[in-house]
């Protein structure tokens, strides 16, 4: 990919993401987490997910839906593409926090197979300053978790 064309993906996810999040992460972070070995993006042009690939496992670093495009099926689709593209590189397993308090997204991962596997407590500072815990979801790819 062109520098052009590297720098106009991270413009386009930090915008996206800025629909998407209240904390939203600016192109420069984009740009930056591209830049890094295992890093790839599977974009729609209403969502994306951002994952990071390294050996057999894999992470979500986001996934983000512009909430007009939500509860259609989009975030399951990119959930999809992400870990397809995930096991070609040969991943096994799939890794991903989300807020205790994102009933939606929770479910979206439930749904496609997630399980909880730990917590972070007080991980993610809420506009408010009010501190919400972290759920840590895993997949295994390879055959199904306990």
């Amino acid at each position: 990919m062109s520098a052009t064309d590297h720098a106009a993906q991270a413009a386009r996810l930090a915008c996206l993401h800025a629909e998407a999040f209240d904390r939203p992460w600016n192109a420069q972070a984009f740009s930056d987490l591209l830049d890094q070995p295992g890093v790839f993006a599977a974009e729609a042009p209403d969502g994306f997910i951002l994952m990071r690939a390294v050996g057999d496992e894999a992470e979500i670093l986001t996934l983000a839906v512009r909430p007009t495009a939500r509860r259609h099926g989009l975030g399951a689709r990119l959930v999809g593409e992400g870990v397809a593209g995930a096991s070609v590189l040969g991943v096994d397993r799939v890794f991903l926090e989300v807020a205790e308090d994102n009933a939606a997204a929770r479910s979206l991962y439930r749904r496609v197979g997630f399980v909880e596997t730990g917590r972070r407590p007080r991980y993610y500072v809420r506009n408010d300053g009010t501190m919400q815990d972290a759920l840590l979801l895993a997949l295994n790819l390879t055959a199904r978790l306990p």
